[in-house]
């Protein structure tokens, strides 16, 4: 957990982020309540959990991530009963011929790495010049994922992404974190799109 950190995100929250992805996979759950109880309960409902879902109807959190692999390994039956409770649910994919499998239970998917990662290093972008997802690839929205900032947040509509989340950008500078997002916000899709946690 960094310093501050739920200030942080309430800042970000105030100053227009649509959903936040908390994404802490190796924090326990009491550190998770910790900064959720943190966090104004009005945002609550915009932020999405990729671990300890148990956690949601505590929380009013109607936004739920799973993991490719998650996405492989479990029965797409068991999700419906959350569905008609009204849960919305996200996924992630880094291959594009995957997003021809994606189920339409989910809300959106991110692709990435979209360009070279900010925040992991080894991981290299995958799209290339001139790069362009067609819409008949997209069972559902798809979020461009990975790498983006204020120099090329721009190329994401152009290569018909829905959206765009940003994670290095953001919690890489966590003292510069409203002030570059709001400089993303004033170019990009970042309103249709989000911030996972580091």
């Amino acid at each position: 957990m960094l310093p501050g950190e739920a200030a942080i995100i309430q800042q970000l929250f105030e100053a227009g982020l649509e959903c936040f992805h908390l994404r802490k996979l190796e924090v326990e759950e009491q550190a998770i309540r910790e900064l959720l109880d943190a966090i104004p309960a009005e945002y609550h409902p915009r932020i999405a959990l990729h671990r300890y879902h148990h956690l949601a109807h505590e929380y009013n959190i109607q936004r739920l991530h799973f993991s490719e692999s998650h996405r492989w390994n479990v029965d797409e039956t068991l999700w419906w009963p959350l569905r008609e409770k009204g849960y919305m649910f996200s996924t992630s994919v880094h291959e594009l011929t995957t997003l021809n499998s994606i189920s339409m239970l989910f809300s959106y998917t991110f692709f990435s790495p979209v360009f070279d990662s900010i925040s992991k290093q080894q991981y290299r972008g995958v799209t290339t010049e001139g790069f362009y997802l067609h819409t008949e690839r997209k069972r559902v929205p798809v979020i461009a994922l990975g790498g983006i900032d204020e120099s090329n947040i721009k190329r994401v509509a152009a290569m018909n992404f829905d959206g765009a989340a940003v994670l290095g950008t953001i919690w890489n500078e966590p003292a510069n974190a409203v002030k570059n997002f709001k400089l993303l916000q004033k170019v990009g899709l970042l309103q249709k799109g989000g911030s996972p946690s580091r």
